[in-house]
Parts: C-alpha cells; structure tokens; sequence
C-alpha cells in the first residue's frame, strides 16, 4: 500500500465534491449525485496511481483513466482543473454552456485529459478494452528486455447503469478471456438509477459474474474509506493474469442531508438550499462558489509534478531504446504520430477486366493482405466471420494469451502469437466489436477495422455514431451488402442499412463497384485520420471492368466521377456498388436507341458532397434533370440526386429468401428496370 493517507487527502475529496456541486447548481443541471459518492475512489486513483503528465496530457505511455458513467462529468472536470489540465476554472463556470470545454458529457477532442466520449452508458468500459488491448499489443511488439517503453494500465470509473448495458457484458467477457491484467475497473455501487433504487430491476452478484468472465474481484464496502480504496487498487495492479473489478459501496449524493440515498439526487441539481446544507455537513464553506484552499492546490501540484518526472523518466529510457533499437523507436513514433510509412500503398494488387468477376468483399480481403504487409497498425478482426469476411490477416498472427495452447484456437487464422498478433477475434458481439475498435483508435497507434455482415451494423450503430463525433480513424467493413444475399433471407438482407449509416454526420460510407474500386476504397480508408469509414462489399460476384473503356477507379476519391458515356448526355444513370453494372447494361441498351446516356459511379455520398460546387456540376450537370439512381437498397436520400424530374430504382420492403439473382429480378433490380425508368423521365422532360 502507499504511504498513509490523510486529513490533507479527504481535503482534497472535498475539493472535487464541490467543485462538482457548484458546476451543476450553476448551470441549473447535470448529475451530483455520483460526483459527491465517487470522489474519493477517484481522488485516490488520480492522486496516488495515476501515472499522467498534465502538461503534456498525450503522451502515449501515460495511465488511461475512462469515466465510463460519463453523466458524472462535473467530477472528471474537477479532477483535470485541479490537476493542471489546461481547464481553467472560467471553464469549470460554464459547464454546459454554448462552447464550453465542460459540456454535459465528456467529449474527446473538445476537453484536454479527455480520452473517451462517453455518456451512453457501457460504451466506456468497452472502449477500455480495446485500449487495454492496444497496450498489451504494443507491449508485446515492441518492447525488448530491459526495455518496457510501452507499460502502463487502463483504468475505469463505471457505474451500476454500464454494467447493465450488454455491451459492457460483451466487451468484459472478451476482456477476461484475453487476459487483460492491466485493465482496472472502480465501479461505483450506490445502488441508485435515475428511476430508482436497483432492487426494482438490479439484483445480480456482479461480482459473481466478473469472476465467471475470469477476473479478479474485491469489495470495499465504504465508499470513503481512503485507505481501503488505495489497498485494492494496488492489489489489483499486483493481479497481472486477469482484468480486475472493484466494485466500491458507495451512497450516492453522499452528504446532502436529504437528498443522499435516493434517486432525487442522481440527475437533478441539489437546490441552492441542499447545497448549503451539504457544504455545511461536510464542513466545507458555503461561500465562495467553486473554492479551492491553496493547500489544496499545492497538493495536486506536487502530484502534477510527480506525474512530469515520470513523464521525462520515460523520455530518457525511449532514448536510451531508441538508441538499442533504432528501427522499432522510429515505427513506434510513427505510429503514435498517426503518420503512414512511407510506400504504405505501392505494392497494391491491379485486377484484370473479367466479365464473371469476383465479389468485391473477396477483392478486399486480396487489398487487406498487401496493405497489412506494409502497414502494422493494420489491426481487427470479425464478429466471428472471417471465413466470410476475408478481414483475416494471414500470417499476422491470433492476438491471444501468450499461454494459450494452440489445441484451445483451432480455426485461428494466424496462429498463436500472443499479444503481439494482429487479429482479434472478438467472437459473436458487434457491439462489443465496435466499441472496442474505438478504444484502439482512443489509445493511438492503430488504425483499428471491425467486419461483419450489413445487416449487423445495426448492432453497432452506438459505437460507430461515437466514432463520428469523436473523429476516430476506425475503419467498420460490411459485407453481404443487398438483398443479393439470397437464400439466407430478409433477416440477413440489408434494406435500409446502407442509407442509415450515410446519416451519420462526420462518416465515410463508401460502396465501391468493382475489385478496382474496391483498391481505392481501402486506400481512401486507410489515409483518412479525420474521421471513420464504412466500406460496404458484396456477397455476390461483380464484373471487374475494363479500365482501359471506363475512367480509371481513382475517381472514387471524389466520391463520385464520370464513368462511361456516349453522345451528348440527355440522361444520366447514377449506381452504386454491384448496381454500377446494371447502370452501364442500361445504358449500352439506351445507346442503341439512340440515346445519349452518362454513367456516373457514385461510391461514397460524403466524399462527392465535400467537393467543390463546380466539380460536383460537371458529374451532374444541372441542365440534364433527366436523371435515373439504381442501388439495391432503400430509395431515400437518392432524391438529392436525381431531383424531382428522376426516378430511383431501389428496394423499399424486406427481402426474400431465394437465390439472390432471383431476389433481385423479383424486386426489379435488373436492365429492363432502369432502362424503363430512364425512358419515363426523357419523356417528362420533352
């Protein structure tokens, strides 16, 4: 155990518990409750284990702390103003305020100290593993004997409402599998939801089922006990074989006289009467608003200090490291940069024009393999679909436990390497999958894929919408792309799945057409560190065209291009994905009527929106209204396209269990359908 804790410490629990009370009593909202119970769990952990630099707050081989139970805010801002970030208290003053630093949960990018959005409940803890996962992984990689640049510990502040949440059951199942011993989670058991008290829907053993997902567990059943909370917390760090829960029995709104206890304090501001009551039981002066004793500053500057000469400790042993293994010092540092190496995409494969093709999900998997060769932070895996995925790494090796007898992972695409291995196999939890993903990205180092079918990304729509307000480089893969699926049915046929994940602001959805397409949609996915990006691939065989009669597929960069015409355009034919083909038959059928028809492949919607005005006119000219979209899924948001002279040829009901070419005749995707419509706009428009 460290040194004894004291009077000054419990000072200091106090300072972060008002803090947070007048955060939100000035603001008029916000959460007090668990800020009031949980500070000195937290005072503790940042005080006396949190191994950070406030003055240089990314550096890469610091602790990461996650407040999963994101609606207590007030108290991780309270911790980062006291503990140097740069977070001045003006900040603190205008929690949830228009432009603030405080918003009401926190996000990562906006908040400095912040490294995780979290607010949904479980997303978090889960995101926790995956940056458990990114120090074990780089640990193993890079690290050599007596050499341990990359060794620090993940630490988690989670509530009674994230372990209710699936994903947390997900993600924690797979973090005990995997061993993940310097994963530490603090859960504040208070026993209170925003409804209620947990004996209406809460009545597990969660430490019972922590074990059963093979961690370690302890119980500290009084909140406040400083010295308590610093024993299992160092205990926990001493448990190196199995991620560890402390579940700490805390009351909720701790001393506000009539309020604590109950859930009138989990998610409503105390009252200016309650908090002076508070303040007043706690010994604590009711006036000024938002004070801090100078003793109280010295010790969390002493405590920044510590952190700085840990921070520059680690500086001198990377020099030392670098100077023993040059090579690896500078992949390291790239890496943590965020920087490609450099001919990252030289060796990338060409594919011929075949007119029997190849499906664009197998042309990525071919793609996936030459980039991996090249790009080491390449990191993933499935849902348990590799086979049909094609996202296997081969020769990347299982991301496992050292100790794991290869008898115990047949079926394991890259043999056992231990941490070091590059695919994960997270088993059957999307959900999980993607919040894990994006602890990857959080973390830094990686640029993180997940795959599973289209229809599935509704299991993990949370974390990618996270993603896209958070601007992770993760990279979600969707196969098994339209009601093409055939036989499995409309339970695995995507409809609308497409379309949503277009909704989402700050996203890349790309649908490429072919195997060609499909290069430079990898290419495009891989160099986009602004954001994540949705790559889309078929089930079914789609022909490889013929670059040297269409453009060349680079124009998929701009989102959407000019991909084959004849004449003077008088009608414009727009596909996506595997409908490109339909797009260009149509058209060849309209030529030999005379028509002049231009094709336009549209890949991604996002990349063709962010062009410049004149560039998108000169694909879709505003004069030619005459104008027909073609894509194996819902019709909505196509209109934005075609306008309201054209005409959408999609699906707008489930589909069918049969052989997929005959699912689509049956729906209408074929030729004849948009040759018909684009003969029924031509003639609008005469």
């Amino acid at each position: 155990m460290n040194e004894q804790l004291t009077t000054s410490d419990e000072k200091c629990v106090n300072a972060i518990r008002f803090l947070a009370v007048d955060m939100i009593q000035t603001a008029n909202s916000g959460h007090p409750g668990m800020p009031l119970g949980a500070a000195p769990m937290a005072y503790v952990l940042w005080a006396r284990h949190l191994r950070h630099d406030p003055r240089v707050p990314h550096w890469i081989d610091r602790d990461r702390f996650v407040l999963s139970a994101g609606h207590a805010s007030a108290l991780l801002y309270a911790l980062l103003h006291l503990s140097g970030y740069d977070l001045p208290l003006a900040e603190l003053q205008a929690f949830r305020q228009w432009g603030s630093a405080t918003p009401g949960h926190p996000e990562f990018g906006r908040t400095p100290g912040v490294e995780a959005t979290t607010g949904p409940l479980g997303q978090g803890i889960s995101n926790a593993v995956g940056m458990a996962i990114a120090e074990a992984h780089l640990a193993a990689r890079y690290n050599r004997p007596g050499h341990a640049v990359v060794d620090h510990y993940t630490y988690v502040l989670a509530s009674d409402g994230d372990l209710m949440e699936g994903v947390a059951s997900e993600a924690c199942s797979l973090a005990g599998h995997l061993r993940l011993g310097k994963l530490i989670v603090l859960y504040d058991s208070n026993r209170i939801t925003l409804a209620g008290s947990t004996n209406i829907d809460f009545s597990e053993d969660v430490e019972a089922r922590f074990r059963a997902y093979r961690w370690h567990t302890q119980y500290v059943d009084d909140g406040n006990d400083l010295a308590a909370i610093d024993a299992a917390i160092t205990a926990a760090q001493v448990e190196s074989d199995r991620p560890s829960l402390i579940r700490v029995r805390t009351v909720i709104g701790f001393g506000a006289p009539h309020k604590q206890g109950t859930y009138k304090v989990h998610g409503a501001p105390l009252g200016d009467d309650e908090v002076r009551a508070t303040k007043e039981a706690l010994g604590w002066p009711t006036e000024p608003l938002f004070y801090v004793p100078d003793d109280v500053r010295s010790q969390f500057e002493e405590i920044a200090t510590a952190g700085a000469d840990r921070r520059r400790a680690w500086e001198s042993r990377f020099a030392a490291y670098a100077e023993a293994y040059p090579d690896l010092a500078a992949e390291l540092s790239r890496r943590i940069r965020g920087d490609l190496p450099s001919g990252w995409n030289g060796n990338l494969p060409a594919f011929s024009p075949d007119p029997t093709g190849i499906a664009t999900r197998k042309a990525a998997g071919v793609v996936m393999q030459a980039l991996a060769a090249h790009v080491p932070e390449i990191v993933g895996g499935s849902a348990d679909l590799d086979p049909s995925t094609h996202t296997a790494l081969t020769g990347a090796g299982d991301f496992e436990p050292a100790a794991t007898s290869p008898a115990d992972v047949q079926g394991a695409v890259g043999g056992t390497w231990g941490y070091s291995g590059r695919n994960i196999h997270f088993g059957v939890r999307e959900h999980a999958m993607g919040a894990i993903a994006n602890g990857l990205a959080y973390h830094g180092g990686f640029i993180p894929f997940t795959a599973t079918f289209t229809v599935f990304s509704d299991y993990m729509r949370p974390p990618i919408r996270i993603a896209a307000m958070s601007g992770l480089r993760t990279i979600f893969v969707f196969t098994h792309d339209s009601i093409a699926v055939g036989e499995d049915g409309p339970t695995h046929q995507p409809v609308e799945q497409v379309t949503s994940l277009r909704l989402i602001p700050g996203i890349t959805v790309i649908r490429p057409a072919d195997a060609t397409e499909t290069r430079v949609a990898w290419e495009v996915a891989v160099e986009n560190a602004s954001g994540p990006t949705v790559l889309v691939f078929t089930r079914q065989n789609v022909p490889v065209l013929d670059r040297a009669v269409v453009a060349p597929a680079d124009g998929l960069k701009r989102g959407g291009y000019v991909l084959w015409e004849s004449g003077d355009p008088g009608v414009i034919l727009i596909g996506t994905g595997s409908e490109v083909q339909l797009a260009l038959g149509a058209a060849q059928v309209l030529v030999e009527d005379g028509v002049g028809v231009r094709v336009v492949s549209m890949p991604s919607w996002e990349l063709f929106d962010r062009q410049p005005k004149e560039y998108r006119d000169s694909i879709l000219p505003p004069a030619i209204t005459a104008r027909v979209a073609v894509e194996a899924g819902t019709t909505r948001g196509w209109e934005h396209y075609v306008g309201t002279a054209g005409e959408i040829v999609g699906v707008d009901r489930f589909g069918a269990s049969a052989p997929g070419a005959v699912v689509l005749e049956k729906y209408g995707i074929t030729v004849d359908h948009v040759v018909a419509a684009a003969k029924r706009v031509l003639a609008r428009g005469q």
